[in-house]
């Protein structure tokens, strides 16, 4: 098992290292998406605090999903998902290794980049940790749960106006979670909360959604 997730896995990744503007894309939208408040708001400093922890994990919302219709779509176009479901390697194992390329390749990034985008909201440099591991234990959460919906909508037309349907409202809890971290530690009262309530889920997403994600890959594969 490990061996075959570890090939999926490079696989994927190799993909991706490929299809760089796909990644560049991504990484491009968030940035912009977080760009345009300050210039849209103004140079109001204590405004611009308020609200840098929502818009930044809105916009990481945002371009996380951007690539999740193209997650299982190659793979199902050229045969590979066939053989992914015939295989002796348990498929929740393949399709988990799946979901943490996606996420090494489009969360990540976001991950790296969010202190910067975060300077120009003026956000007090102590924050900076919070955001960047609030946005670590979230995103990954996000890439499952988009996984699920990426599975769902395997090969519908107007798939990608449905997946969003099917996964924004399940996004808005970790959307909480992760905006309230850094808001409560910028109040002082710490995020720790928050933090431990994002591990949490990811834990539970880790360990239910790859089974839930092979359970949808059957279902639209028939």
């Amino acid at each position: 098992m490990l061996a075959a997730a570890r090939c999926v896995l490079s696989r994927d990744l190799l993909l991706a290292l490929r299809r760089r503007s796909d990644v560049a894309t991504a990484l491009l939208f968030f940035v912009i998406v977080a760009s345009l408040f300050p210039l849209a708001i103004g140079a109001e400093p204590n405004l611009l605090r308020e609200i840098a922890p929502g818009v930044i994990w809105v916009a990481a919302l945002l371009s996380s999903m951007l690539s999740l219709s193209r997650l299982f779509a190659a793979d199902h176009a050229d045969g590979t998902l066939e053989q992914m479901l015939l295989g002796a390697a348990p498929l929740g194992v393949v399709v988990l290794a799946k979901a943490a390329a996606h996420w090494l390749a489009s969360g990540l990034p976001l991950v790296a980049i969010a202190p910067v985008i975060a300077l120009q909201y003026d956000l007090p440099a102590v924050l900076y940790p919070v955001l960047a591991l609030s946005l670590a234990l979230g995103t990954p959460v996000l890439s499952l749960i988009g996984a699920i919906g990426a599975a769902l909508t395997l090969g519908l037309r107007g798939g990608g106006v449905l997946l969003a349907l099917l996964v924004l409202p399940l996004y808005v809890p970790v959307l909480i979670l992760g905006a309230g971290a850094v808001e409560m530690s910028a109040a002082g009262s710490g995020g720790e909360a928050q933090l431990l309530l994002l591990a949490a889920a990811l834990v539970f997403a880790a360990a239910f959604a790859p089974w839930a994600i092979a359970a949808a890959l059957r279902i639209s594969s028939e």
